[in-house]
């Protein structure tokens, strides 16, 4: 019997399994037999010799635990006996780092359909973006809301509504037995994000989206000077044609704050920005002004059309989130080969969650040629870390109960692995939370990695695209910049169809190599950037927005 078995690196003292293996099972890999003293499951790994407390253990060739108790050869690596451990980094430690692009010459000539504006920048799509300055705004956003998607065509589909409406009119018509026996049903044709897309009066605007925050005011003047930049981040992202800006007045973020944020940030910037104050009259005038100001800006933005555009316009940010024991080695891997292509191409990655990198910093450095990019990661690493240690939660509690349980037993693991969305690319720039990314080829953006913050943070860095793997499945989207869900087993994609983009599960299976794989995720990328293709998460309107609040999240 041919056992289904990797070894990552050929310094990893640990295998992992790839199918379930039974107590007392001898299994054989690379011309060695173990015995297996205890059931390894689908995605852990066991330990190829003898371990005694203290002992490393490498996987994806870098240090990523160490024993706390003896764990015999065979054994699997569990939270009980591995304990968090990474290896030191430095600045002094940098070594030389050479680059050997891969092949793209079957790409250079190829575009796809975006939204050119002004400053150059091309979007994938063309939205329009109603925003709150503080928390104080939101229910006049969602009314606003209401009233543009319901008469404009961009509502969801009221299936629930009516699901709600069937189990009424049962009730009240004393027939609860029949309400008992109601069957759940799942109509995936029915699931569309324009559910009236002939009705239609604006066939360019691929949406208006409504954010929503808890911040702005009462809290510290640092997270308020963050919002103010995330939403210059937000408006100044190609995928937007302009906003509408809604105010208080008295909150900590003012619009002139705002303002500057945005020309900080692209001293070109000529998108139209329409801004309204609460306190400057009644609510009503306020939001009658906000909505025709807004129907007529929507006429113009509707004047913008797709035009063909290279492919180094992409700016494509790298996400992973409900990670198992394969994101490492099938989906993760994949992102990171469709990222050295683009990279290649001239175009632009974004590469973030922080917390998630901790154990390989020292490969990052030493990809990192310029030494002043270089210390900027490591300070920001080292002073994320800090913050989370204050709060009493470091970087090896990052690792969810999910991530354990699908074999991601440290922090380091998971970082390993999750580093695989870089590829193998020079570093070209560090960028801190809300900075723009300008500079062509992989960025570093130091984010959480709580899932919508992260995807929040990439977005307001200008991705046109984000490229989110799982293991376990998340319905995680973005308002403005379209997130493909990959699935790191087929197993998955099949389970949760409503939800999952592209399968890399063939790797796993043998099927497909890892470049094979890339290539047809990147032809589906191009589709998705000329508006031939929706995501998932679009169709169900997952428009998720969590501002993040500096050192208190993981």
């Amino acid at each position: 019997m041919q056992h289904r078995l990797l070894k990552v690196h050929p310094a990893d003292n640990v295998i992992v399994a790839l199918q379930n293996f039974t107590s007392g099972e001898e299994v054989t890999f690379e011309g060695q037999t173990y015995a297996l003293p205890i059931g390894v499951g689908v995605k852990h790994k066991f330990v190829t010799e003898d371990l005694q407390p203290g002992d490393a253990v490498t996987m994806y060739g870098v240090r990523v635990g160490r024993a706390t108790q003896p764990i015999r050869r065979g054994e699997p690596i569990t939270t009980f006996n591995l304990k968090h451990d990474s290896e030191a980094y430095g600045l002094d430690k940098k070594q030389p780092y050479n680059w050997q692009p891969p092949e793209v010459s079957a790409w250079r000539d190829r575009t796809f359909m975006g939204y050119h504006r002004a400053d150059g920048q091309v979007g994938t799509a063309n939205y329009w973006l109603v925003i709150p300055l503080v928390f104080c705004e939101n229910r006049n956003i969602l009314i606003l809301k209401d009233a543009f998607e319901r008469e404009l065509g961009y509502a969801q589909p009221e299936i629930y509504r009516e699901e709600v409406r069937q189990l009424l009119h049962l009730y009240q018509h004393g027939d609860v037995a029949t309400i008992k026996k109601i069957e759940p049903f799942s109509p995936p044709n029915t699931m569309k994000v324009f559910p009236r897309n002939g009705e239609r009066p604006f066939k360019n605007i691929d949406g208006i989206k409504f954010l929503t925050h808890e911040m702005g005011c009462g809290g510290t003047r640092q997270d308020s000077e963050a919002l103010c930049g995330l939403f210059a981040g937000f408006i100044n992202n190609p995928n937007v044609a302009g906003v509408t800006v809604l105010s208080l007045g008295c909150q900590h973020t003012q619009i002139s704050a705002l303002e500057a944020e945005v020309r900080k940030r692209n001293p070109k910037f000529d998108k139209p920005m329409l801004v309204y104050e609460q306190q400057d009259g009644t609510e009503y005038t306020m939001m009658a002004t906000a909505i025709r100001d807004t129907f007529l800006a929507l006429i113009e933005a509707n004047k913008i059309e797709r035009q063909p555009a290279p492919l180094s316009k992409l700016n494509i940010g790298l996400k992973c989130g409900g990670s198992d024991g394969f994101s490492g080695i099938s989906a993760n891997p994949v992102l990171g080969h469709l990222s050295d292509v683009l990279v290649a191409l001239g175009g632009k990655t974004v590469l973030a969650e922080f917390p998630e990198l901790c154990g390989v910093e020292q490969e990052l450095i030493n990809r990192t040629p310029a030494d002043d990019k270089a210390q900027k990661f490591i300070t920001l690493m080292q002073t994320y870390s800090a913050q989370a240690e204050a709060a009493g939660s470091g970087f090896d509690m990052n690792p969810s109960p999910g991530n354990i349980r699908d074999g991601l037993i440290t922090d380091a693991i998971k970082s390993a692995g999750a580093a695989k969305k870089g590829g193998t690319a020079p570093v070209a720039d560090v960028l801190n939370y809300t900075e723009p990314a300008t500079q062509p080829g992989l960025n570093l953006l130091c984010t959480p990695g709580n899932d919508v913050e992260a995807t929040t943070g990439m977005a307001g860095s200008g991705t046109n695209i984000i490229l989110f793997t799982t293991g376990l499945g998340t319905p995680t989207g973005n308002p403005i910049c379209p997130v493909v869900k990959v699935a790191t087993n087929t197993a998955l994609a099949n389970r949760m169809p409503d939800v999952i983009d592209f399968d890399c599960g063939p790797v796993i299976e043998g099927e497909q190599t890892i470049a094979e794989n890339a290539e047809q995720l990147f032809e589906y990328v191009i589709k998705l950037a000329s508006g031939e293709v929706q995501t998932k998460a679009q169709q169900l309107a997952q428009d998720d927005f969590i501002p993040w609040k500096r050192g208190v999240s993981l």
